[in-house]
């Protein structure tokens, strides 16, 4: 009967890793196609990223019950447990994903075709290496690789450091023209998400370091 329990359970926990892959890939979309649509000025686009959010959303309440429901049914002990609690954790950042995604996509909205007052270098910079961050802080979960999340943690520095970069880029442009105070505010928001994406990467990452060692921080 034990032998069944652990098969019954491994299965689950494999389906779980699974979906929570596909979420994760249906994040790296959503911000895809949100910065496609910024840069692009699509609002048809945009009104997709809003709806494609929805779907997410739907996916972390079936993961979440299903995570749960391991817990409850299966009451993992030690690493098991510390496994499924980081993948409830987990879930819920790559959701957020979706929400900043969303939040940029509504600024899209409300925009319009306006032109940008400079042109956005640093915003996709910030955007590749977020996405590249989910991928890779994934990839660690998978491997519970312990160094290649301390790899991802590490380049949330440098997204940083961009944002730093657009933040007085934009304030400098707004001191010597005030009329472009609503764009600058946009723009800067645009930024903060991106910031706060690549922060949910380390969260992940974070979470691989407490499977694999018991420990949050590296």
């Amino acid at each position: 009967m034990e032998g069944y329990m652990r098969q019954k359970y491994d299965e689950q926990l494999k389906s779980l890793n699974h979906e929570i892959l596909h979420l994760g890939a249906m994040a790296e979309r959503i911000l895809d196609m949100s910065i496609k649509a910024l840069l692009e000025k699509d609002v048809s686009l945009a009104l997709k990223v809003i709806d494609f959010e929805d779907e997410i959303d739907k996916t972390e309440l079936e993961l979440e019950e299903k995570a749960i429901r391991l817990i409850a049914l299966q009451q993992p002990m030690a690493k098991d447990l510390r496994k499924v609690i980081s993948i409830i954790k987990m879930i819920s950042d790559l959701e957020r994903v979706g929400d900043y995604s969303e939040n940029i996509a509504e600024i899209v909205i409300e925009r319009g075709n306006k032109e940008f007052i400079k042109p956005l270098v640093d915003i996709p910079k910030m955007a590749q290496l977020s996405k590249q961050m989910i991928r890779m802080s994934l990839d660690a979960y998978v491997k519970e690789d312990v160094l290649l999340a301390k790899q991802v943690f590490d380049m949330d520095d440098i997204v940083d450091d961009l944002y730093k970069k657009i933040y007085i880029e934009l304030l400098s442009i707004l001191s010597r023209n005030e009329k472009e105070m609503s764009q600058v505010v946009d723009l800067l928001f645009v930024g903060r998400y991106l910031e706060r994406i690549a922060d949910h990467a380390t969260n992940i990452c974070e979470h691989v370091n407490f499977i694999a060692q018991g420990k949050m921080s590296f």
